[in-house]
């Protein structure tokens, strides 16, 4: 370990860990971003951005986090390729244990975001982006008058549907049980809409198109038959939104900074976490909305109060 100690360091490269990188340097902090694949987080997979304020027309999620990143950079931020494996976060200097090395910080932002749990079938990784998304309220403009099929059957899965059939032409929710999970309020509001279908007792088994989605395959989990929904010839591609789950990254943190019973961290309105000097920012952490702009304000509050917390020490 180097006699180095940055002010802070941030570990996540997506939105909040980008603009917490921006912030902090721009207020003339040593600040490293540490990231183990590349900048971007949750929009790196998402193949446009609408909403987000001032982004220009067509914008990709690759394109937008690459200019998060290279303003960052301008302003001093280091951005390190390195995966954290190990921190110990008490204390006033904090220590980050990487794959290609050990660094030291006064303070830390954890902003490693979360992942939606894939459905793990066949040409899923392939196509996303392409037809397939974890994000309706990013991606449902794409899919104005197309049909989109919904996996999932909790509380999420349902309202994402809901949404989804102000844009599409028919939402299908498919469902591995004979029944909705989601609470009544929600379960009623679904059956409500005459653009929801309902597929009940069947998983996906294949995800399958040339460049974008073009058919799907479904197995009914009681009768073992198999059954393929291929594109409309007029449309040619449809709408894969899986909902069966969203997880924080936060398995490095366990026992070290306070979570929910998910595994969220818990901050106050500050980013502050319970421990000193250790702040969190974006999808990791408890919040309403996840969304681009929410991870950038998180990352830039966590910048200010990091900045706080070393003049007052």
């Amino acid at each position: 370990m180097s006699g180095l100690i940055y002010d802070v360091a941030i570990i996540g490269a997506g939105p909040a860990g980008l603009a917490a990188g921006l912030y902090a340097a721009r207020a003339r902090l040593d600040a490293v971003i540490f990231e183990k694949l590349g900048e971007g987080g949750q929009i790196a997979i998402t193949n446009e951005i609408e909403n987000y304020p001032g982004a220009p027309a067509n914008s990709s999620g690759p394109s937008l986090s690459g200019r998060m990143a290279e303003q960052a950079r301008e302003f001093g931020a280091k951005i390190i390729r390195d995966d954290i494996v190990d921190v110990e976060l008490e204390g006033c200097t904090k220590k980050l244990t990487g794959k290609s090395g050990v660094y030291s910080a006064k303070t830390v932002i954890i902003a490693n975001g979360g992942k939606a749990k894939p459905i793990g079938c066949p040409g899923e990784t392939e196509l996303v982006g392409k037809g397939v998304s974890y994000c309706a309220t990013c991606d449902a403009g794409f899919f104005s008058d197309l049909e989109v099929f919904v996996i999932g059957g909790g509380d999420a899965a349902v309202e994402e549907a809901i949404y989804l059939t102000k844009f599409a032409r028919k939402v299908t929710i498919v469902h591995r049980r004979d029944e909705l999970r989601a609470a009544k309020s929600i379960r009623d509001k679904a059956f409500a809409n005459e653009k929801l279908a309902f597929l009940w007792d069947t998983v996906v088994e294949e995800i399958s198109g040339d460049g974008m989605v073009e058919s799907i395959t479904f197995k009914n989990v009681k009768t073992n038959e198999i059954t393929t929904h291929n594109a409309d010839e007029e449309d040619g591609t449809f709408g894969i939104f899986p909902f069966i789950g969203f997880e924080p990254v936060s398995g490095l943190y366990k026992g070290k900074v306070e979570m929910d019973p998910a595994g969220y961290i818990i901050t106050d309105d500050n980013m502050k976490t319970n421990v000193q000097g250790v702040f969190a920012a974006g999808d990791i952490r408890v919040k309403s909305l996840r969304q681009v702009v929410t991870a950038a304000a998180d990352g830039a509050i966590a910048a200010v109060q990091a900045e706080k917390y070393i003049e007052g020490h």
